[in-house]
């Protein structure tokens, strides 16, 4: 940005600080509803063209700086005749699709008319919803892998140039979400056990960022951890290879495989997993020695702006008047052991944190 540029920035924002102060002078001239408009007037430009999402040239000129285009051509290979378009084009075609605000393959048929859109990105033509839906049923489980591979490889150059504090530690998150379809011909759709037709899908994310790294397409009906250590692995070897120093795992009771953690262990990555309540490990809690709990004070939530008086509580009000059962947490204890989990070689730290709640109706 060069200092023309910034000083028009600069005035422009000026501007709006001051026609947003309060000024008696304007609460004196303007009489009536502010909105006080009585007749618009529209111009046409045929020098200035404007664009809804102006940031799409940053984000070319990113890919073209990560040579992302060059290397989804190079390894992904779905096409043997380019006509025009290449797989590049596609992929970047629909990423785009998504940053101007579609939501669907079918919205791309508004960039296509777009000539400023078609201007921004120097392409003469992009494909159609049809020949973009063409191109997404060609791919397999393999082909989508190789995809992520080649966005991951992006990635780490991206990372490698951020400050070195930046590579301290890698938080990778593990969870799974219920993403719903009403199609009838979707292959490998299932229905969950909340009655739910769609797709159990894996993510593996960089909690740092919140980047996806790896998404797994699973049948609705599969468990949240199938797949889950594999491709932690994997998450773990692109974070080393990228740099980081340490790597943390973390995931909820689904995630805690007792089989896998002596692996990561070994790996050098430690693990923060929610682990079930079973019997075991609350008869050790249990035995633990009255000096070995804590109480947890949990930090309170700090305000954006100036404290105000909280409002009244109207739904705590429904559920007096109605007599409702009414759980209320009275106080939260936390202590620690150590324990070795039957299919590990290592001891490893549990936490236990115990509830203690008061019941009240009406």
């Amino acid at each position: 940005m060069n200092d023309k540029i910034r000083g028009q920035l600069a005035t422009c924002k000026q501007r709006i600080v001051s026609r947003l102060r309060p000024s008696r002078n304007h609460r004196r001239r303007r009489r009536g509803p502010e909105f006080g408009a009585t007749n618009i007037h529209y111009e046409m430009s045929d020098r200035t063209q404007a664009i809804t999402c102006g940031g799409i040239g940053a984000v070319h000129m990113l890919t073209k700086r990560l040579g992302l285009a060059e290397a989804i051509n190079e390894r992904l290979g779905l096409f043997k005749v380019h006509r025009p378009y290449h797989e590049s084009d596609h992929i970047l075609n629909i990423a785009y699709n998504h940053l101007a605000g579609g939501t669907r393959l079918e919205h791309l048929e508004l960039l296509r008319n777009d000539a400023v859109y078609l201007d921004a990105i120097v392409a003469s033509r992009i494909p159609d919803p049809t020949t973009a839906g063409d191109f997404c049923r060609r791919f397999d489980g393999e082909q989508i892998n190789v995809l992520q591979d080649v966005f991951n490889e992006a990635r780490v150059k991206v990372w490698q140039e951020q400050p070195p504090k930046f590579l301290d530690e890698a938080i990778l998150d593990a969870d799974g979400t219920m993403v719903e379809t009403t199609g009838e011909c979707k292959e490998g759709t299932d229905i969950s056990y909340k009655g739910e037709w769609g797709y159990n899908t894996l993510m593996i994310s960089l909690a740092n960022t919140g980047e996806p790294l790896y998404l797994v397409n699973r049948p609705g009906n599969r468990p949240s951890q199938e797949l889950a250590a594999e491709y932690f692995d994997k998450a773990i070897d692109l974070c080393k290879t990228a740099g980081f120093r340490r790597v943390r795992l973390r995931g909820d009771t689904a995630f805690s495989q007792t089989e896998h953690l002596d692996r990561w262990h070994d790996a050098g990555a430690t693990f923060v997993f929610g682990i079930q309540a079973c019997h075991s490990y609350c008869k050790i809690a249990e035995k633990l020695p009255p000096g070995a709990w804590k109480t947890l004070e949990r930090p309170g939530r700090k305000a954006a702006g100036p404290s105000r008086a909280r409002p009244q509580n109207v739904k705590q009000q429904v559920v007096e008047q109605r007599r409702f059962k009414d759980l209320r947490l009275a106080k939260e204890s936390v202590a620690e052991f150590m324990h070795r989990p039957t299919a590990c070689s290592c001891e490893y730290r549990v936490v236990v944190l115990v509830k203690e709640l008061e019941v009240h109706q009406g």
